[in-house]
């Protein structure tokens, strides 16, 4: 068994019991956060060579369910080592006993701190690299980390943004919801049995209560079955003990049509401190669902519709933190990379002309684009599919539809109203309507600046709409 894993690599097999599973008998996603907490943390011990905490679980994704009777396999390793911190990528694979067909079930990435003994600092070694992928690993790592560190920057930016507008949604609008019946409160007494080896609460646990709080928050908008679907990230602020009280708050966010965003947070009160009323905030996430009805199809949520202060500031977090998983997912996605476009075939320009135009129709009319700017008379709308990403910017002029949308479609002129957009210059003239331009847009957060090539048809509408 031995030489299946390698330097820096932990991994865990389970049967999935009845224990282990909800009502419906699939792996409960908590039982399943605890496995993964576990086997990250033995992955930075291994590699570290002395006691690691959870900091933080991000990029968590479950792309299957596993069910009782079935296995699970959960490799952690180790993808780099910083000073003193480490990144733990982790994989679950599901089997069937009896097929033997495997699938992916979930992928995470977990950062351990390594816990220094005495006064001695810590420096770790790093990383061994033995094949290409560890080297794309290691790589990509980096870019994670930093994008982790400047998080709480950019949400800060996207929120201010959004604080200079008022509400996209209409009181009266029909179809929508409040969130005030979502609201779930629980306590838990730390026990010996959910202390760590390090007798500290374990991390593990401490996700799997957060994870049934925010599921019972998800259900009672739903009126279904909800299931986890992927997480922003558990962030650790501080350690709790055995002897603890620690209070679970939820509550549903905001929606995006078959998805739902609860927020959860965690505070941990000490004898003293439950006496007196003052806890410490040890733990905060945010959950993201699915939910299907008793024919197994996926529910389309209510809109969510604010109405104090404090729901509207949890309405434009969500949608934040939504703008922020999409940047990341294109990024430093951790799946395959996006194939090079075919190049441009002058011979084909006028069947791709008309298929780009059937195209954006078709594109345009689809349910599940959500606002996400909204500058003056201009608003700008995401639609997330899949591994796409599109993007749709609506303004209102007083002009007709053929003269706005020449204006609209002339990217030269875009600096003049897109504070994102440097330069735009047209590179090639491949036709009275299609042309190929170079774009520069400007840095954001401290990132890289990007450039890139489009190809734009401006053929007028048949008629003003």
């Amino acid at each position: 068994m031995e030489s299946m894993v390698a330097p820096g690599e932990v991994l865990m097999s389970q049967a999935i019991q009845p224990a282990h599973a909800d009502s419906r008998g699939e792996l409960s996603a908590g039982q399943l956060l605890k496995w993964m907490d576990t086997t990250a943390c033995l992955a930075a011990e291994k590699h570290a060579g002395i006691s690691c905490v959870t900091a933080s679980m991000d990029d968590i994704l479950f792309e299957d369910t596993a069910r009782i009777g079935q296995i699970i396999t959960i490799r952690a390793k180790v993808t780099r080592a910083f000073s003193t911190s480490m990144e733990i990528s982790i994989k679950v694979i599901v089997q069937d006993k009896f097929t033997g067909v495997q699938k992916l079930l979930c992928v995470a990435f977990s950062t351990f701190v390594a816990k220094p003994v005495g006064k001695e600092k810590v420096h770790l070694k790093p990383v061994l690299l033995q094949t290409e992928q560890e080297q794309v690993e290691h790589n990509l790592a980096s870019e994670r980390r930093k994008v982790r560190l400047q998080h709480e920057n950019t949400f800060s930016n996207i929120m201010k943004e959004s604080s200079r507008f008022r509400d996209p949604i209409c009181n009266e609008e029909e179809g929508t919801a409040t969130t005030r019946g979502t609201s779930v409160q629980s306590i838990e007494l730390v026990l010996p049995p959910h202390a760590n080896h390090h007798g500290n609460t374990f991390g593990g646990q401490i996700m799997a209560w957060m994870e049934t709080v925010a599921t019972i928050s998800a259900s009672r908008l739903c009126h279904g079955h909800p299931s986890l679907k992927s997480v922003d990230m558990f962030k650790f602020r501080g350690p709790s003990t055995v002897g603890d009280r620690l209070v679970f708050s939820a509550i549903v966010n905001n929606t995006f049509q078959n998805s739902v965003e609860v927020g959860v947070r965690v505070e941990a009160f000490d004898c003293q401190e439950w006496a007196e009323g003052r806890g410490r905030h040890i733990n905060s996430a945010f959950l993201i669902y699915n939910a299907v009805d008793d024919q197994e199809k996926l529910i389309t949520f209510p809109r969510i519709q604010p109405i104090s202060k404090d729901d509207f500031r949890r309405y434009q977090g969500a949608i934040a933190r939504r703008r922020i998983r999409l940047g990341r997912k294109y990024v430093i996605s951790h799946k395959k990379e996006v194939p090079l476009s075919a190049q441009w075939d002058i011979s084909k320009k006028g069947s791709l002309s008309n298929t780009n135009v059937e195209a954006l129709k078709n594109l345009a009319s689809k349910s599940g684009w959500e606002i996400t700017t909204t500058l003056e008379k201009i608003k700008i709308y995401t639609l997330e599919e899949q591994d796409a990403i599109s993007v749709k910017v609506e303004k209102l002029v007083g002009s007709p539809a053929h003269i706005a949308y020449h204006l609209l479609s002339d990217l030269t002129k875009r600096p003049l109203w897109d504070p994102h957009y440097i330069s735009c210059e047209v590179i090639d003239q491949v036709s009275e309507d299609d042309q190929i331009y170079y774009i520069t847009c400007s840095v954001v957060n401290g990132d890289k600046p990007k450039d890139f090539v489009v190809l734009v048809s401006r053929r007028k509408p048949l008629k003003d709409e």
